[in-house]
């Protein structure tokens, strides 16, 4: 594929989407084993802040303790972890982003803060950081940056989630034109009951989509009551009222007109960050099930040592080793293209969000991919615990109910694996992605009988070789429903759906292989490493074939579809393996470890 692709690379550093056309391994990815020692320190301390302030409150949060929120996050930014992507220069850190998502996955082993502090330190206070003029920095950022303000959020309204813009709340300007007057309501706001400031969007006049800065105590804007939810109970969540709301004029957030380019920008971060913010609940609830399932005896036996139970196990470490791969590798790819510009530019921050709209895809793939990962781990650990798992004195019946609200934060898993399928395609069409070109390939290289051929012959050249395929299975299902159904492609939601799933995969797949082999140390490659991608391939392999199969049938028919499900038949590989022993080597590892083996600190 190299040699179609060099329209895909930027001179330095891969575009977004490129991995599903470059060679596995062809670019050096950022992984956990490349973390700086600035960077395991910051996650060393917001991991031991997590571990001796919050989990022992875990009670008290959940009782929807207020106060004490306000007080974590308080203490939280006397250590420097509110600050880290504020600019120095408003009384920040303005670190790399991995370093931020390294502390969104320390802060994540317990659902109700983790909501609290990532709607803080992101989509509260980013918008700022990113859109606001120098006057509004100057007095916001610095008290949010040690937690003096708190930060909040306000999009959501009855009428419109993933449709933003179909919001109904409105501004106009007063008639001396000092004030805008907001009318209207939302609905689901993190922090709304503790919150000093809030980004609140409105359509000026009825129809420009606009961003504002709110302050708690503006005449006409109310906070409603508290909201009881299945999960994250302990996070406050709240509507907001505005009737004749009167906001200074100064407050506007940007342009009039440009509210979607602050909305939808720091989702795109949000996406990327959650795929982190589900790595520290994933590996807590892995060690939690790990050591219920060695003190838990059945029939005299700790039920560790059923094999099915041992298996979970060795799913729920692959899952971890799968999220963490791609979270840090597309953390580190913003990074690159970041690496050298002067943050104190006056256009760092146009830098900064073009960097992480580049990568929009990837982050699409973490917050769909981490998030029901999480749940199937979570899921698996209920099950270990047994009947204990839905009591509520094991952490586990929390973190199961906690984790259900990740598919639908940031954009729904449904709209995000749209915008998968779909920015792959717009790409395509705008010059920067050769699907069509890479399709065609595809398709006479399956007609030939050639298939691809692992670069590096090694312990993982079938995963190689599997990853290889995946990629074209991708390309080419989307190409023949592109080709079906034009423009009308954008309704097909279960072909798109599922092409999606076929890149997720994809993409994991790669992202382990490569970090595996990166890893290697004298060129031998790590046991425990190889047996996790070796058994993420085989599951890959599987699941991803039927998902095609289906797209395809769901996009031809007769002839036309018996051809093309020959064509993608001869891309199906199955390399024979033991499922005992990649199981074994896995746990063996996991229970040494005392958890999920590769720790970065």
């Amino acid at each position: 594929m190299a040699a179609v692709l060099e329209q895909a690379r930027s001179a330095e550093v891969p575009v977004g989407g490129a991995f599903l056309f470059n060679d596995v391994g062809s670019v050096r990815i950022t992984t956990p084993e490349l973390f700086t020692e600035e960077q395991r320190l910051y996650l060393k301390t917001a991991l031991q802040f997590s571990t001796e302030q919050v989990l022992p409150q875990a009670e008290k949060i959940e009782a929807k303790d207020n106060a004490l929120l306000r007080d974590l996050l308080r203490r939280a930014g006397e250590l420097g972890l509110l600050m880290i992507d504020i600019p120095e220069a408003y009384g920040g850190l303005g670190l790399d982003k991995t370093t931020s998502l390294l502390i969104a996955e320390a802060m994540s082993l317990q659902g109700s803060w983790s909501v609290s502090f990532g709607a803080h330190t992101g989509i509260g206070t980013l918008p700022i950081v990113w859109f606001g003029n120098d006057a509004q920095k100057q007095k916001y950022l610095p008290r949010l940056a040690t937690g003096e303000l708190v930060a909040a959020y306000a999009l959501t309204e009855q009428g419109s989630g993933s449709d933003a813009l179909g919001a109904k709340t409105k501004a106009v300007l007063s008639p001396d034109g000092k004030e805008w007057i907001l009318n209207g309501s939302k609905l689901y706001i993190t922090n709304a009951a503790f919150a000093d400031v809030f980004v609140v969007f409105a359509k000026v006049d009825g129809d420009k989509f606009t961003g504002f800065i709110v302050e708690r105590g503006t005449p006409g804007f109310s906070v409603g009551p508290e909201e009881h939810k299945m999960g994250i109970r302990g996070s406050s969540t709240c509507p907001l009222y505005f009737e004749d709301a009167r906001i200074p004029r100064e407050n506007l957030l940007g342009e009039v007109g440009k509210g979607h380019k602050i909305a939808f920008n720091i989702l795109n971060y949000g996406r990327l960050k959650l795929g982190a913010g589900v790595l520290g609940g994933m590996k807590l609830q892995l060690r939690n099930a790990l050591l219920f399932a060695q003190e838990r005896k059945q029939f005299q036996t700790a039920i560790v040592s059923f094999p099915l139970t041992r298996e979970k196990l060795a799913r729920m470490t692959t899952l971890i080793h799968a999220v963490e791969s791609m979270t840090y590798r597309t953390s580190g790819l913003v990074d690159a293209v970041l690496a050298g510009a002067d943050k104190t530019a006056a256009d760092y921050s146009a830098r900064l969000i073009a960097a992480i709209e580049e990568y929009a895809i990837e982050s699409s793939i973490m917050k769909v991919y981490g998030s029901e990962a999480l749940g199937y781990v979570a899921d698996d650990a209920v099950q270990i615990h047994g009947g204990a798992g839905y009591i509520e004195e094991y952490p586990v019946e929390r973190a199961y109910r906690d984790a259900r609200i990740n598919r639908i934060f940031e954009g729904t898993n449904e709209i995000n694996r749209m915008l998968i399928a779909g920015m792959l395609l717009k790409r395509t069409m705008k010059g920067t992605l050769p699907l069509f070109e890479v399709a065609q390939a595809v398709d006479e290289d399956v007609a030939a009988g050639r298939l691809p051929k692992a670069r590096v012959q090694d312990e993982l050249a079938a995963e190689e070789q599997a990853a290889e395929n995946l990629k074209r299975l991708a390309i080419y299902t989307l190409k023949v429903a592109a080709e079906t159904f034009g423009a009308e492609l954008e309704q097909r939601q279960e072909v798109l759906a599922t092409v999606a799933d076929i890149v997720m995969d994809a993409y994991a797949l790669d992202s382990m292989v490569t970090r595996t082999r990166q890893a290697a140390v004298d060129g031998k490659l790590d046991a425990v490493r190889v047996a996790m991608t070796r058994q993420y391939a085989t599951e890959a392999n599987v699941q991803s074939y039927a998902r095609a199969r289906r797209a395809l049938c769901a996009t031809v028919k007769g002839d036309a579809l018996k051809e093309h499900l020959a064509k993608v038949a001869r891309l199906e590989l199955f390399t024979p393996y033991d499922p005992v022993e990649l199981r074994e080597t896995i746990l063996q590892a996991v229970e040494k470890a005392s958890g999920y083996p590769l720790s970065a600190v």
